[in-house]
């Protein structure tokens, strides 16, 4: 192995429970420290400048969380790939990723920013804001759009980081930016000391600037550190896009991130059914939203942490050691998501009190709906996690379609079908349906599907027929070997 490679955190060596603990940590402190930097931007433009401006908000974050949503999948594409790469000790396929993955990213943040700064007005009728709010809306959403380039970039370098094993940087360039955003927040909306008054467009322009400095920080350091997957002035070749290493992140990216849309698209079918209960089941429902968001961030994080982890194992052929991180995943999630449910009984009422006022109707209500469905989300947990490893191979359609019969053929339809008989418990007993749902098909797809045979990259050694030749090989117990483009011939 080069003296490069040799520096890089493994994630194909050491005991799996704490190499998995230590991985995920950070990942769940970067989900956490991104919820409060929302929850602290909206605090000040709620409390102070009004309605209005708060709704313009909410309606340009369904824009910006479609956006992301989309290049999730891609960064997950780009995390495998380099994980796997890595994994078979392939260094020069996993610089090939990073060189089209930067030309790609660039690329698209740069279209993506330049029509959604002429098309916000265009966007925003479309999602019929109200008209006072897309006064606040339009600023606040193309000073978003000018720092797509930014954000883009910067969620490829950590997604990259993550798949090369490294959780901790970016963790800690996420708190930077967070930090950095929370500060500059109310000095541009106020026009504190010789910063000027933007109004709700500082908030945007707080992001930006955050968002940029941490990125080009972050470039410094990882060149200042000489990190293995840095591009060298000899590697600018690199930056060439592979047609076959694009057509991977694109086709592999994509059901990926559409997953993001079911899940997005599912909760505004299941709050168009609340809202027909008036405002005080609206306002439990909300309530309840808020602390279901805290609960699955272990679930998520560690469903990333497997995901990452598994690759490397993938790519190194370590099959045994691929289904013991599963193992461990899932045991993982019972600790941790278990927990925080166990905490939200305990404390149910004191809870939703920190959303709705004591002697509320609506705090009856939050109370009555989490406690119907609040547990279901270790189920939630469960098919992350094996979502997790079997997208690490590159098998990414199965985990889309099982997300969307879950979502959208059996919780809608359930709560539609038992409206008459159960009223709005009918909503409430759908989220546990949904979950064990999800989670029994994605059990079946583990055991019995085909996921072990999937591949990232297709070459024509494997058309040639060495899959047969790897699955000997793991049989064997021996390693897999590796194609041309890093990707390991699995044994199923």
């Amino acid at each position: 192995m080069s003296s490069l490679a040799a520096r890089q955190p493994l994630l194909t060596e050491g005991p799996i429970a704490k190499t998995l603990l230590m991985f995920a940590l950070p990942i769940l402190g970067s989900t956490v420290l991104q919820s409060l930097n929302g929850s602290v931007n909206a605090m000040w433009i709620g409390h102070f400048l009004g309605e209005a401006a708060l709704s313009a908000v909410s309606n340009a974050n369904l824009i910006l969380f479609l956006l992301l949503g989309a290049v999730f999948g891609l960064s997950m594409a780009c995390t495998i790939l380099i994980g796997q790469s890595l994994g078979a000790r392939n260094m020069l396929e996993a610089k090939r990723v990073v060189g089209t993955g930067v030309t790609f990213f660039v690329s698209v943040s740069v279209l993506v920013a330049i029509g959604g700064y002429f098309g916000t007005p265009w966007m925003l009728r479309a999602m019929n804001t109200p008209l006072d709010a897309q006064a606040f809306a339009v600023p606040y959403l193309r000073i978003i759009f000018i720092a797509v380039p930014s954000m883009y970039f910067y969620n490829f370098l950590m997604m990259t980081l993550r798949g090369a094993g490294d959780s901790r940087t970016p963790f800690f360039f996420m708190a930077f930016s967070v930090v950095m955003d929370i500060v500059l927040n109310p000095l541009l909306i106020f026009g504190v000391g010789p910063f000027p008054r933007m109004g709700i467009a500082g908030s945007a322009t707080s992001t930006l600037i955050a968002q940029t400095i941490a990125l080009f920080a972050l470039i410094f350091t990882l060149y200042r550190r000489k990190h293995f997957l840095r591009l060298t002035r000899h590697e600018l070749k690199f930056l060439k896009p592979d047609p076959e290493i694009l057509r991977s992140l694109v086709f592999k990216g994509l059901p990926m991130g559409l997953q993001m849309i079911v899940i997005s698209t599912s909760a505004i079918i299941m709050i168009h059914m609340v809202n027909d209960y008036g405002s005080k089941t609206t306002a439990a429902y909300g309530a309840a939203t808020q602390l279901w968001t805290y609960v699955q961030m272990p679930a998520m994080a560690i469903g990333a942490a497997v995901s990452s982890m598994a690759a490397q194992n993938v790519g190194a052929g370590l099959w045994d050691r691929v289904s013991r991180i599963t193992k461990v995943g899932v045991v993982y999630n019972f600790l941790l998501s278990g927990m925080l449910i166990a905490l939200i009984y305990l404390f149910n009422h004191a809870a939703l009190g920190l959303f709705l006022p004591s002697d509320a109707e609506a705090l009856s209500l939050a109370q009555h709906l989490n406690s119907i469905a609040v547990w279901s989300f270790m189920f939630f947990g469960v098919t992350f996690v094996l979502f997790g490893v079997v997208r690490s191979t590159g098998a990414v359609i199965p985990p889309l379609v099982i997300l969307f019969i879950s979502m959208w053929l059996f919780r809608p339809p359930f709560a539609l079908l038992l409206e008459p008989t159960l009223g709005a418990d009918s909503i409430w007993w759908s989220f546990p349906l949904g979950s064990l749902a999800s989670m029994l098909m994605a059990m079946g797809y583990y055991k019995w599907g085909g996921w072990r045979r999937a591949r990232m990259l297709a070459t024509p050694i494997e058309k040639a027929g060495l899959d047969k030749a790897a699955e000997d090989a793991t049989v064997a117990g021996q390693q897999a070997p590796t194609t041309g483009q890093g990707v390991p011939a699995s044994a199923d």
